[in-house]
């Protein structure tokens, strides 16, 4: 008997995603638990995989299409089952008459045009049979949306969706349940610097990219051993300081659908090179969007570098429910007072916001004194690694 695949509940209080892409086509036999589909939620590229194994009837959806928990992505069946029986099962798109034209279109869709005043009649469905989809009617409005003028010209207008919808919700949350304070200065690196070109070269050949960040990665680690009020949590119902004792940092990655946190899992049991190696994959992964939901879960800490973009001091938004966040800058050449004299060096400015509710400005001013400590001195982060 033919299974109706729909679906599922994908947590997160995720309730729909686009299809990325088919795993399977039409007529492949696919084992229990084998991913069949990536859906493209407003967090993450999520594989989904198939509950029951069964031969590939029908793909009941498209690529590109958007599809809510609940609703049909494919039919299974038996070995010996036929396509044509499915696609009785599957009738539940109506020929429903639209004035003049027959328009095929559940009445789901035909409730969301008329939400949105698209007319049924003026569309080509991409549905099956060339019935029209949720998708056909989103996209006729959004169109029709971007052709509008206000007071003083013509203007376009963007739906906000995918991450950039996430990422309000998520910085609004973190402003308004924060009490967050900046506070900013400034590291000579310049041992760090040549640390780093001592070392690129002979790393690139062997397929590793060394940047600055496993660096400040590990400074910040060191520190926060030593200043265990930024790597905690607040537990507001309960009244409590959640003190953690493992080190998760989120690294924020610049994607073109908008910022993403990956997190770098137990640095403290990680090399210089093993983090660099980490950070590159996760980097292209949230660029490619097929990141896991689980690799962006459960920071303690979070590193911002913008300094790679050419900012230099910021006020970064603490990514709730971490407590701080560590703002980087661009690295640049100053006069500096080293020993007496006048020096050029090379200068890395930093950006700390914190939550004020769980510290202050003092032991705030003292971590980042450490963190600056390591940056100036990276043989320290050697020691302190041993």
């Amino acid at each position: 008997m033919a299974f109706e695949f729909a679906l599922p509940d994908l947590g997160e209080g995720i309730t729909e995603g686009e299809i990325r892409g088919w795993l399977v086509k039409e007529g492949d036999f696919v084992k229990e638990h084998q991913p069949v589909l990536e859906i493209e939620t407003d967090k993450a590229v999520v594989e989904v995989p198939s509950p029951k194994a069964g031969k590939v009837l029908k793909l009941s959806r498209k690529e590109g299409e958007v599809v809510r928990v609940g609703e049909v992505l494919m039919i299974l069946g038996r070995e010996d089952e036929v396509i044509e029986a499915v696609e009785e099962s599957v009738s539940v798109v109506g020929v429903l008459p639209e004035g003049e034209k027959e328009v095929l279109a559940v009445p789901a869709v035909r409730a969301l045009a008329k939400e949105l005043g698209v007319n049924l009649e003026t569309l080509q469905g991409s549905g099956p049979g060339g019935s029209i989809t949720r998708e056909d009617v989103i996209q006729a409005s959004e169109k029709a949306k971007k052709m509008v003028t206000d007071l003083y010209g013509p203007v376009e207008v963007r739906p906000i969706k995918g991450i950039r919808k996430t990422l309000i919700k998520n910085l609004l949350k973190s402003k308004g349940t924060t009490a967050y304070v900046t506070s900013m200065d400034e590291a000579d690196v310049t041992d760090l610097w040549n640390l780093r070109e001592k070392e690129k070269e002979v790393l690139l050949k062997k397929g590793i990219h060394l940047t600055f960040l496993p660096f400040f990665i590990k400074a910040v680690q060191h520190a926060l051993i030593e200043h265990p009020l930024f790597n905690a949590s607040i537990d507001e119902e309960e009244g409590k300081i959640i003190l953690k004792k493992y080190y998760h940092i989120g690294i924020a990655v610049d994607t073109p659908d908008g910022l993403m946190v990956p997190v770098i899992k137990e640095v403290d049991k990680k090399t210089i090179l093993m983090l660099a190696e980490e950070i590159h994959n996760l980097g292209e992964k949230a660029r490619q969007r097929k990141i896991r939901l689980e690799e962006m879960r459960g920071s303690t800490f979070t590193i911002t570098n913008y300094g790679n973009l050419g900012g230099t001091f910021a006020t970064p938004i603490i990514n709730y429910p971490d407590v701080a966040i560590l703002g980087t800058g661009k690295i640049s050449e100053k006069p500096w007072v080293k020993g007496g004299e006048i020096v050029i060096r090379k200068i890395l400015p930093l950006s700390l916001t914190f939550d004020h509710r769980i510290t202050d400005g003092a032991e705030a001013a003292r971590f980042l004194t450490k963190i600056i400590r390591y940056l100036e001195d990276p043989t320290l982060l050697f020691i302190a690694s041993a």
